[in-house]
């Protein structure tokens, strides 16, 4: 898994890394599923589109988490698995376009109230990008 649990002392948090923006947005996504243990019904099958602008990556990626947690709170569904298409152009607001499928949940062994900006930074790193993002439970 291209992601890992880290301590936080009231919060869950995780560091996530992936080859691409693209790739890291999703991983987010899959660790941030990881973390609540949700169980997805089988069926119906679920697809919802998604898109945002924001000033920059890090921004982008809150909006797209905080949709999930939305989804997740409101509608009782959850995604496992996810088409996006970022645009990030330097000087130039983000983009990001989505497609999510997934299912309504079964159960949920923890709920994730909100996605934080606590020293949120996404880096270019050895593995290509990095993040470690907070979540408010």
């Amino acid at each position: 898994m291209p992601f890992e649990e880290l301590f936080h002392t009231a919060d869950w948090s995780l560091r996530v890394w992936a080859a691409d923006l693209d790739h890291l947005f999703v991983e987010t996504a899959r660790g941030m599923n990881a973390l609540t243990g949700f169980k997805l019904a089988e069926k119906p099958r679920v697809r919802r589109t998604f898109t945002a602008s924001a000033p920059d990556a890090e921004s982008l990626l809150v909006s797209f988490l905080s949709e999930l947690v939305y989804y997740a709170e409101q509608d009782r569904l959850a995604f496992d698995h996810f088409d996006l298409s970022l645009n990030l152009e330097d000087g130039q607001p983000c983009h990001l376009s989505a497609t999510l499928r997934g299912a309504p949940i079964l159960s949920l062994d923890k709920a994730i109230k909100a996605v934080t900006y606590h020293n949120l930074q996404i880096q270019q790193t050895a593995r290509g990008y990095e993040i470690e993002i907070v979540f408010d439970v």
